[in-house]
């Protein structure tokens, strides 16, 4: 019988994000008779847990529900979680002998960039290290270039777009470290998709409306630029570009958007919705994608609304161009308010588009399909 590779894989949580469903992805379809994997979550919490594979062992350090606000009632838990986290941080041998049971691994990847400190701090120096990249780093100030050059510390970095590839090869120093840098697609399932977006809901808005819908599904940080997209939807309004809009997910900055949603006088056309467990039959009941992000790693939602057929106007992120393949599946705008402006006004103004790029979309080959993403990381791990 052959002898199962023992993994270790890390992550903050298992919440609604695009790092979580990529992972989720890849355990719900590699085989449970060649790996024995424990997955190690710094906090027990979110959507996805329910999906975790019941042959995968699930650890955790922290039990409960993620505080996304800044109450003043909060912060003695929250700082007893970042103390916590900190002392197995720089005590790693505790967390390895009592919560991980002292087993021995193969491999160790962490499959967020924020966890690359509990990778490389990990007691067992023989274990292969695997870090995956789902964000756009090189957009975050925290990210130096000194802080990810120690990125090549491990023996391959996972990076999910031609824009983080190319960042991470300049800063490379020799041929290991450009060999360590591997670029794989975010396993989406299409089938889980297409069954979720033909799901009933009976809160649609704007069903009876004459007018476009553009809708946006993601968590509402700041990086997510919901702030400048209701700036840009009431200037389209008032200049006659009549059109709907409708925002789903909760965030920290859910207060801050709806006051400003408010603030602006925008409510008959714009609808904030709140967090969905499945946003998908929303998309699909909608004209129009419209991302409006500062920046992001791998827009999995993108790849979503492409499988649903939307035509997508997106700003010019990290990723975008490799999902719309340079602009001929959508509208790569500016990264920018007058952007995203021109953008949403081609869609309402040019009939046309919408059946030019539907047919784009029918007629390509998405790349990042579940089965070839992870046949590829299976590959990484079995040959490691």
């Amino acid at each position: 019988m052959m002898k199962k590779k023992k993994i270790l894989i890390r992550i903050g949580s298992l919440r609604h994000g695009g790092a979580e469903k990529a992972l989720i992805n890849f355990l719900k379809n590699i085989p449970s008779d060649k790996y024995e994997i424990d997955l190690l979550l710094n906090l027990y919490s979110g959507q996805y847990i329910k999906e975790v594979p019941a042959w995968i062992n699930l650890r955790y350090l922290i039990k409960g529900d993620m505080i996304t606000t800044n109450r003043i009632q909060d912060i003695p838990l929250k700082a007893f979680r970042v103390l916590y986290q900190k002392m197995l941080l720089l005590f790693p041998s505790i967390l390895y002998k009592i919560i991980l049971k002292g087993k021995q691994y193969d491999i160790e990847i962490g499959a967020i960039h924020g966890i690359y400190k509990e990778i490389l701090s990990s007691p067992q120096k023989n274990s292969r290290k695997i870090l995956w990249i789902q964000n756009d780093i090189f957009s975050l100030k925290e990210y130096t270039s000194d802080i990810i050059r120690k990125f090549f510390k491990f023996d391959k970095i996972l990076v999910i777009s031609n824009k983080l590839e190319e960042e991470m090869l300049k800063l490379a120093s020799n041929e290991k470290e450009r060999n360590s840098v591997v670029k794989i697609y975010n396993p989406i399932d299409k089938k889980d998709t297409l069954e979720k977006a033909n799901a009933a809901i009976d809160d649609m808005p704007f069903k009876d409306s004459e007018f476009p819908l553009f809708v946006s599904v993601g968590t509402v940080y700041p990086q997510k630029g919901y702030d400048r997209l209701l700036h840009i939807h009431k200037k389209l309004w008032n200049e006659g570009f009549h059109h709907n809009l409708i925002i789903i997910g909760d965030g920290y900055d859910f207060e801050n958007i709806y006051q400003l949603l408010d603030k602006l006088n925008i409510g008959e056309s714009v609808k904030m919705l709140g967090y969905r467990s499945n946003p998908y039959p929303y998309v699909q009941q909608s004209d129009f994608y419209i991302m409006s992000s500062r920046h992001e790693g791998f827009p999995t939602i993108i790849a979503e609304a492409l499988i649903l057929e939307k035509p997508v106007c997106a700003t010019d992120i990290s990723g975008i161009k490799d999902l719309l393949q340079d602009g001929k599946m959508g509208i790569i705008t500016q990264n920018s308010k007058e952007g995203i402006y021109d953008g949403m006004r081609q869609f309402i103004t040019e009939k046309h588009l919408s059946e030019k790029y539907k047919a784009a979309i029918r007629n390509t080959e998405l790349p990042f399909i579940l089965e070839k993403s992870v046949q590829h990381l299976q590959e990484i791990i079995d040959h490691i």
